[in-house]
């Protein structure tokens, strides 16, 4: 029998604070060196272990977010509860727990952790944005300023009042205030991550949290500080305090004179479009472990390094965004699970005992919690935030998260709180956060806001006033098409137009969303360029409409999931009559789709459910990409309106009729109508008030189109979806852009059986067909949002036709 192999000894020893584990262990059983086959235990070895450790913490994380996601709790809460799992509350008492975690094999899974929770944040600086701080009002301030004191000092009076009412150790007293201090903290990097996973980052009140929490999070750190040197001090240790002093001095110099400029001179010199240099990367990943290692080196643990250091590089493209997306998903991904299995295995629950010490705890930290609600709950009111909001945002300021479950592990490191406190704060993290996501997700709905907005529309506005615009923009690609478009829409003295540009950009490498007038504040060298590129452009077509067209700009920085919202509420503050949208397919020149962009189509289909004014997408395969003015002599731009009836087909026309008199633009107008044997036609199955209106609607159209050559009136029968489909090719020749509702007459046969065969329904049964390759023409869907209770009348039918073209006369 071969002997068994003793990989390693283990035993307690007196540390610094407690005592400690110490391991005896061979230095040659870092891997197995195929000694499994001869006998050996693969869990003797450290590669083994370690390898074992990341794949069961990684799945068990995984499996428990799958499980938890239906109630809208977040990744960390799922590492969070599988590191617990793994830990001695549950699974750590059982030997095969031991066998996956001995004694010997914690200290590379640590080691693993700490880094990656270094790297992580890292990341969480990067999308950090100090000048934040700058751009708050007053509602913000005040809100953050009440999240901090009122906690504080609940949970101040707490330390002090509770332990006159029970006997409890002296020694916990220091931890207390350590404990009020952090529970009082709102983190930037957690708020705006709890924010973008509900999607509601760039919602009122997801940027008032976001700005109240750096407030908030500005005031924790400095009293944290004071309380630092107060605490030396106290120690007689005044060397210490002056210590701490000079260290918090020289990574103030590190950030402000050296790693900042580096970074923004990295950033200024980037080409567009193009990654960092392997040399500029490298330097940066060297640089961050360096920082780490010199806050380690005074005593201070790695990752505040790594996170100042992170903040001194520009948030955004192109450089926040590069690293971000290089390191992520490796780093959070698949080692941070590490750090919260190496956070359970030290906590046990089953240690915290009902006595007087965790009564204490217990009641600073609920009290805590309880004015942090109450503060923000208050200060929300004060500045006349609805109640349903303002709750919301109590409940946001009150959630935690990775950063404080990093402070709480640094306070337990280093024997600042004990295992009860411990044990008590990452509970009470879990289920206050654990209960206010599904609460939010219930309580706060981003578009009540602009649902109950009364609703625009071209049809429904004034004659008197501008017809008002929203362009969006993805890319610098949809310009020429949009400014087109605007064209086409014939601004003049008698009928203006009120433009609104919209730069969209994904959020990415940033932790803030942003909407802001004014596209150059840039502060990143590919985003302004992008936007003043953009504004040049729709600003010289202004321009040359010689004060037929007013126009402005915004830029809308957020995650494609929640940026209709940005869209929604300019469309809502300046009361908009039609925003136009492109298409997230890109044609090539042979007709073929070049790119599909599933991203832009969910804004789109957001935007087409919640807008409060009616809306455009606008599919473009060339044809309107160029200036109407350089058309060569008779040349016309044809567009077609299809009409088949219904509030979105009356509303494209009602925008169509708008380019009645342009001297480039041939307009013709198609009624397709459904056969009847008997009588040659027969209206539509919808309601006589609907037959009317549309009856009603092209009477008026032919009335004021007379003596225009230029427009063409049709009427083509069909009697079924199949003739339908006829008569939408037999347009092909003749057609440039064709504008069609979305939605038209219900159960028509006209469409029925159309929608078996859709791919994109947002654009509607005939839209969607015309979106296909099998047509070549341009298109715009308009789907309408009427006001509630508005009946029709000939007065909102038509725009005036413009004054300052000729008519010409039969």
């Amino acid at each position: 029998m071969a002997p068994r192999i003793v990989s390693s000894v283990s035993g307690s020893v007196p540390g610094s604070y407690r005592q400690e584990l110490l391991v005896c262990q061979f230095t040659d059983m870092m891997n197995s060196k195929g000694l499994v086959w001869s006998g050996g235990n693969p869990f003797s070895f450290t590669l083994p272990v370690l390898l074992a450790q990341l794949s069961v913490a990684f799945l068990l994380s995984r499996t428990v977010y799958i499980l938890l996601e239906p109630f809208k709790q977040s990744m960390l809460s799922a590492q969070l509860i599988a590191g617990i799992i793994l830990g001695e509350s549950f699974l750590g008492r059982s030997n095969l727990s031991k066998q996956l975690f001995p004694p010997g094999g914690r200290l590379p899974l640590e080691t693993l952790a700490d880094f990656a929770l270094l790297f992580h944040l890292f990341l969480l600086g990067i999308r950090v944005d100090p000048s934040m701080v700058k751009k708050t009002g007053r509602d913000a301030v005040a809100i953050g300023l009440t999240g901090f004191v009122l906690p504080f000092t609940f949970g101040i009076i707490a330390a002090f009042v509770v332990p006159h009412m029970m006997e409890f150790d002296g020694s916990i007293q220091e931890s207390i205030l350590r404990i009020v201090t952090i529970n009082s903290l709102s983190s930037f990097p957690v708020i705006t991550s709890l924010l973008a996973d509900l999607n509601i980052l760039n919602s009122d009140v997801g940027r008032t949290a976001t700005l109240a929490c750096s407030v908030n999070e500005c005031c924790n750190y400095t009293v944290y500080a004071l309380l630092t040197v107060m605490s030396s001090i106290i120690r007689h240790k005044q060397w210490y305090a002056m210590y701490y002093v000079a260290w918090a001095t020289s990574l103030f110099v590190l950030y402000r004179y050296i790693a900042r400029p580096w970074m923004l001179h990295v950033a200024r010199h980037m080409p567009d479009g193009q990654p960092l240099k392997e040399i500029q990367f490298l330097s940066i990943m060297i640089t961050t472990l360096m920082c780490g290692f010199f806050t380690e080196l005074i005593g201070v643990p790695a990752g505040i390094g790594a996170f100042i250091f992170g903040m001194a590089i520009p948030d955004g493209p192109p450089v926040g965004s590069y690293l971000v997306q290089k390191i992520d998903t490796i780093c959070t991904g698949l080692l941070l699970p590490a750090k919260f299995a190496v956070t359970g295995l030290n906590t046990d629950f089953f240690s915290i005992a009902a006595n007087n010490s965790a009564l204490i705890y217990s009641a600073v930290i609920i009290l805590g919690y309880l004015g942090k609600f109450t503060g923000v709950l208050l200060s929300a009111l004060y500045f006349q935030t609805p109640l349903r909001d303002a709750v919301s945002l109590a409940l946001v300021m009150c959630c935690k998260g990775i950063i404080e479950v990093a402070i709480y592990i640094i306070l337990k490191e280093d024997q600042m709180i004990d295992q009860e406190a411990y044990g008590l704060l990452l509970i009470s993290m879990i289920v206050t956060t654990g209960i206010a996501r599904p609460l939010l997700s219930f309580l706060y709905d981003p578009s009540r806001r602009y649902s109950s907005y009364q609703t625009n529309s071209v049809l429904y506005s004034n004659p008197k006033n501008d017809l008002r615009m929203l362009v969006c923009v993805h890319s610098q690609d949809n310009v020429p098409t949009i400014i087109s478009l605007l064209e086409s829409s014939n601004p003049s003295r008698s009928m203006p137009i009120s433009v609104f540009v919209l730069n969209l950009m994904e959020l990415s490498g940033r932790a803030a969303a942003v909407l802001e007038r004014n596209v150059y504040r840039g502060r990143l060298t590919s985003m302004r360029s992008r936007s003043e590129h953009i504004a040049k452009a729709f600003n010289y077509f202004a321009q040359k409409s010689e004060g037929v067209m007013s126009l402005q700009h915004f830029t809308s920085i957020a995650p494609y999931a929640s940026m209709h919202m940005d869209i929604c509420t300019i469309a809502s503050d300046v009361m908009e009559n039609i925003l136009i949208l492109p298409f997230h397919r890109v044609w090539e020149i042979d007709g073929t789709i070049g790119s599909n962009l599933p991203a832009i189509r969910t804004v789109n289909q957001n935007v087409i459910a919640k807008a409060p004014c009616s809306v455009g997408i606008l599919v473009d395969r060339g044809h309107i990409a160029g200036n109407l003015s350089i058309l060569p002599g008779n040349t016309l731009f044809r567009i077609t309106v299809l009409f088949l009836g219904g509030a979105d087909d009356r509303e494209a026309l009602a925008y169509g009729s708008r380019m009645v008199g342009h001297p480039q633009i041939g307009l013709t107008l198609v009624w397709l109508r459904l056969w009847d044997h008997r009588k040659g036609f027969e209206e539509a199955p919808v309601n006589n008030v609907e037959s009317s209106m549309d009856s009603d609607m092209i009477s008026h159209f032919r009335a004021n189109t007379i003596g225009y050559e230029s427009v063409t009136y049709m009427e083509e029968m069909a009697k079924d979806a199949v003739g339908t489909t006829r008569v939408l090719r037999s347009l092909e020749e003749a057609c440039d852009l064709c504008i069609v509702g979305r939605q038209h007459a219900p159960d028509s046969p006209l469409t029925l059986g159309l929608t078996d065969w859709s791919e994109c329904p947002e654009l509607g049964d005939v839209g969607d067909m015309l979106a296909t390759s099998d047509f070549q023409f341009s298109l715009l869907v308009v789907r309408q949002r009427p006001p509630a209770g508005t009946g029709f009348s000939k007065r909102h039918t038509l725009q005036p036709l413009a004054s300052s073209h000729s008519v010409v006369t039969n």
